[in-house]
């Protein structure tokens, strides 16, 4: 099926997708600064450049649009027009997400992904249950994990 969108559109469109300082990314940085921790936002010295880096805890912090890295949960609806394209963009996505997260792993470094859906829609965690999370996970010092609208999981 043809984009619904000329391609001055699209472009214009593709151009206002944030990639910082979302809304999730901005609820995550709260939850750090209310925990009281020390991080640096998208480190371009580490694969990846994480979101956020919490260096006195050899700690990373990817925050993941459910869609844009193919989360199996309800906020992933995979497109209606130029289907193939899309899920060949985002199946790229997550195979370089894999090589970071390696790369990172192999250097030292503790991972979480936190999940948009985590942060958004119904399934949404609390805020408060949020910041939990995110402590525990942080100080438990245990290997790399993922938060989502589930709870959270070791990776």
């Amino acid at each position: 099926m043809a984009d619904v969108h000329n391609p001055a559109v699209r472009s214009k469109n593709m151009r206002a997708i944030r990639t910082r300082d979302t809304a999730i990314e901005l609820r995550i940085a709260a939850a750090l600064t209310e925990l009281e921790l020390g991080f640096q936002v998208q480190d371009r010295s580490l694969s990846g450049r994480p979101d956020f880096v919490l260096a006195d805890y050899r700690a990373i912090i990817f925050v993941h649009g459910c869609f844009w890295h193919r989360h199996h949960c309800p906020l992933f609806t995979p497109p209606a027009t130029r289907r193939e394209f899309w899920l060949a963009k985002i199946d790229g996505n997550v195979q370089r997400d894999q090589r970071h997260i390696a790369q990172l792993s192999a250097d030292g470094w503790r991972v979480l992904l936190v999940w948009e859906c985590a942060l958004r829609g119904k399934g949404r965690l609390a805020e408060g249950e949020l910041v939990s999370r995110l402590e525990e996970w942080i100080c438990a010092a245990a290997g790399n994990g993922e938060i989502d609208q589930y709870g959270i999981h070791q990776r």
